[in-house]
């Protein structure tokens, strides 16, 4: 394997202790954050050849947060330093009927305010043979949108495959005058692996795939996503069911163009955190797939990362091969 580089805001996670509502003691516990640092930040816990291109103000902000990512692994020296400010959000943890909360504060940031030509695609691609991103760099305006369109074009036009998480976001979206499925679309066209389920390819094609069955509904999604996409050859996608904020039913689904491989579903209980579930399972998959693996080892070791975030507080799954090798061999049981 060579090197996978990711593209996207690194931010910072504030909470409140425990499942305390926002600002009912003054406290903060502080993450590092951003769906494509949770994705090379796991892979890289794995052992991956891993880099990420991004920006961060020249503050002790932006540097520990550059220093965190190197240190489980990351190449950080993709990461410029320049700008105002750094891109935060706020979580407040839910609990039994009272849903996770989340409140944006990444407007004008560093990364955010970047233009198009802060990247040199030329130099930044030398060495990789993968690519990942997601739909919340373009969700954060127009010029962030470009500069996502312009990397997976550079990294296409140099026969890089390319991973696509939809990470639909309506509250960025809807900050600006923006065009999702326009948007969405360009990138797609590029992506050889899309993560997302049969909702996010009814906004793309703007079709509705409600009325269908279960699985059906995922296969038949699936399908006209292929049909629509050419250069399209695997989606990856989970099933959630929830019960209370504290249990969760969860399932995994890896389609191809010749068939699809599908988890059992298994339960959650006692969850901890589940911000970054989706992210852990994004870099399962790649996990596997870049170790050779086929879809149904793909979906497998993307349910067990993401079943396994579940139970840690913070947005990254901090988890070695030897921890996924126990959760798929099962037993619960304290390992001495």
């Amino acid at each position: 394997m060579g090197k996978l580089l990711a593209f996207g805001e690194i931010m910072l996670r504030l909470s409140p202790p425990g499942r305390e509502l926002l600002l009912q003691s003054p406290r903060f516990d502080v993450w590092v954050a951003g769906a494509e640092a949770n994705v090379v930040t796991a892979l890289a816990r794995l052992d991956h050849d891993v880099g990420l291109v991004s920006m961060v103000p020249d503050n002790d902000l932006g540097r520990s947060a550059i220093a965190t990512l190197r240190g489980h692994g990351v190449d950080t020296r993709t990461i410029q330093v320049g700008g105002e400010r750094m891109g935060l959000y706020f979580v407040t943890s839910g609990a039994g009927m009272r849903a996770t909360d989340v409140v944006y504060d990444r407007a004008h940031s560093s990364f955010a305010a970047a233009p198009v030509a802060a990247w040199d695609w030329d130099a930044l691609f030398d060495g990789v043979d993968w690519f990942h991103l997601s739909g919340i760099t373009p969700a954060l305006g127009p010029v962030p949108a470009e500069s996502a369109i312009a990397a997976a074009r550079a990294a296409a036009a140099r026969g890089i495959p390319i991973s696509f998480d939809g990470n639909y976001r309506a509250k960025l979206w809807e900050r600006w005058d923006s065009d999702p499925r326009g948007i969405l679309t360009r990138l797609v066209e590029q992506a050889d692996l899309v993560f997302g389920n049969h909702r996010d390819i009814a906004l793309l094609l703007d079709r509705d795939f409600a009325g269908h069955d279960g699985e059906q509904r995922r296969r038949d999604a699936a399908e006209a996503a292929f049909a629509a996409f050419p250069k399209l050859t695997t989606i990856a996608s989970t099933a959630r069911h929830v019960e209370t904020v504290d249990l969760h039913r969860i399932s995994a689904r890896v389609d191809t163009r010749d068939g699809h491989a599908q988890t059992d579903e298994v339960v959650l209980a006692g969850i901890v955190d589940r911000i970054g579930g989706g992210d852990a399972f994004a870099a399962g998959v790649l996990h596997a797939l870049r170790g050779g693996g086929d879809s149904a080892a793909a979906a497998a070791t993307g349910l067990a990362l993401t079943a396994l975030k579940h139970s840690l507080p913070g947005d990254a799954a901090l988890f070695r091969q030897a921890d996924i090798d126990a959760y798929l061999a099962g037993g619960l049981d304290v390992r001495r």
